[in-house]
């Protein structure tokens, strides 16, 4: 009996509905799909990639080519993009009223205020910031860090990162200049975009000077931009001629997409890199399939 009748069905259930009619598998419980998803793993990610009908430039021909670890070579051939998959349904979310970003800052929580960003406006910031990236020299695999809090023009400048296939690595603007130049040092980045300042309880942090002493402690970058300087960026009065037709660059499945780091109790923090298309993949399964 469905005691919750005007809910919608839950995303684990249509999937499980959809792995019947179109793979004739049949899971009573959840503990049995489980099983089958970590027993046959080529079976389960080829059906998480058909069932989200997710879009590449060359289709998969298998999910797991070589079973290793570590070594495991997921998905050969694909070529796609974080971003792409991101932005993919944007015109008709645009047209059904729904907002990319939800957002609010301590002032406007005291005010009971959020504030929204449009997917179409969100598209064009993504487009615009890449285009100023790629304009600035910014290839495929050059890094791109920055130390801003959470802002809707973090949103845009980590997907106008990805976009152009080069690398994201973020830090917060409270930590200080050892704990952020033990991170970037060791990636080399081209490009620096650190906040002016933060607000936290009520108190405002200026951060310009820190974002001196780690400047100079990065001679790698060739591009320093404040917050505001993106922002300046992304709402360009001339950007639509300077995005017209932007298209994510497919890039192979396993290019790197971010970079995140370890602790640092034993020693550095240890660099970890995140592909396009596990992330992609996982945020899918993990996102859709069990937040619903």
């Amino acid at each position: 009996m469905n005691l919750y009748p005007s809910l919608p069905r839950p995303q684990m259930a249509r999937y499980t509905d959809w792995l019947r009619q179109h793979r004739g598998l049949q899971f009573d419980t959840y503990e049995a799909l489980w099983q089958w998803s970590v027993s046959d793993l080529e079976a389960f990610w080829m059906s998480i990639w058909d069932y989200f009908d997710v879009q590449s430039e060359t289709p998969p021909t298998r999910a797991l080519a070589h079973e290793a670890m570590p070594g495991a070579q997921w998905f050969p051939g694909v070529r796609l993009n974080f971003t792409a998959q991101v932005l993919r349904h944007a015109a008709a979310a645009q047209a059904a009223g729904h907002p990319a970003l939800v957002y609010a800052n301590e002032a406007m929580l005291r005010q009971g205020q959020v504030g929204e960003l449009a997917w179409g406006e969100l598209q064009q910031q993504v487009a615009t910031v890449a285009a100023h990236l790629r304009a600035q020299g910014v290839q495929p695999g050059d890094r791109v860090c920055a130390v801003l809090p959470h802002v809707p023009e973090t949103i845009v400048l980590f997907l106008a990162t990805a976009a152009i296939g080069a690398v994201w690595s973020l830090c917060s603007p409270d930590m200080g200049p050892v704990a952020i130049l033990d991170r970037f040092r060791q990636i080399e980045p081209v490009v620096l975009v650190m906040a002016e300042g933060y607000t936290w309880g009520g108190v405002e942090h200026d951060r310009r000077a820190l974002r001196e002493e780690v400047m100079a402690g990065l001679p790698s970058v060739r591009v320093a931009m404040g917050l505001q300087d993106l922002k300046r960026v992304a709402t360009d009065p001339e950007r639509d001629a300077a995005t017209e037709g932007f298209k994510p660059l497919p890039v192979a499945f396993d290019h790197p997409l971010w970079i995140v780091y370890s602790s640092g109790t034993t020693g550095l923090p240890k660099p970890i890199v995140h592909g396009h298309g596990g992330i992609m993949l996982e945020m899918l399964k993990g996102g859709a399939l069990h937040n619903n």
